[in-house]
């Protein structure tokens, strides 16, 4: 039987659209962010080491790593969603990679400095806090941003879904980032592209179906 540790708010939910797509049965098990720190619950110390979400138990076997979850899912239970050989193939592998390893560190530098401007500190070292944040922010952190989400819009422009036509792994990864972005970016709303893929994958039976399972996630 699998099991999804699940997390509100968090990279989880892209685990239970795929489960959902599968239509594999599944369980989950939920954890929720300390109100006050917004961090995972001692609880998922329990399950993994890291205590991060999402986790996944197939069987005695816990699997932790979004993408490695996504891959031991479509190779156990869905491969009509593996991409087909090819060009395919290569453009699931990249965006599969691109997702956590390009787009979402821009994305958590902009929350981390963003927090840092309102975060209880000493009211003289307020100022300079602030203006280190915006000038990081200005010079770093929003090109940066601004330069990735015009790249996959552009990219989605030519392309349904990440690997061309159909649904891929890649889809399911790509799908916090872009969330997390529409939600902190007012650029990621203002892209064409991005907003039509982000409001057709949320439109999917399977996506609402998972919403529905996960419980509260600000991201929808």
């Amino acid at each position: 039987m699998l099991t999804v540790h699940h997390l509100n708010n968090s990279r989880s939910q892209r685990v239970l659209w795929l489960l959902e797509e599968l239509e594999v049965p599944y369980t989950i098990t939920h954890h929720q962010r300390d109100p006050k720190t917004n961090l995972a619950p001692a609880s998922l110390k329990a399950v993994h080491p890291l205590g991060k979400s999402p986790l996944l138990d197939d069987d005695g076997q816990i699997v932790a790593e979004s993408a490695v979850i996504l891959e031991h899912l479509i190779e156990r239970y869905g491969p009509q969603l593996q991409a087909a050989p090819g060009e395919a193939a290569q453009q699931a592998r990249y965006w599969l990679h691109y997702a956590e390893g390009s787009l979402m560190p821009f994305l958590v530098m902009s929350l981390v400095f963003q927090k840092i401007k309102t975060a209880p500190m000493p009211f003289f070292i307020r100022p300079i806090a602030k203006g280190i944040a915006d000038q990081v922010m200005k010079a770093f952190v929003e090109p940066n941003v601004s330069n990735n989400l015009r790249y996959v819009d552009a990219h989605l422009a030519k392309h349904t879904w990440f690997a061309g036509e159909q649904l891929s792994i890649a889809d399911f990864q790509m799908s916090f980032p872009l969330e997390a972005a529409m939600h902190r970016s007012a650029l990621a709303a203002e892209l064409p592209h991005i907003a039509e893929y982000v409001r057709r994958m949320q439109a999917r039976p399977a996506y609402q179906r998972a919403l529905a399972k996960g419980g509260p996630y600000d991201y929808a």
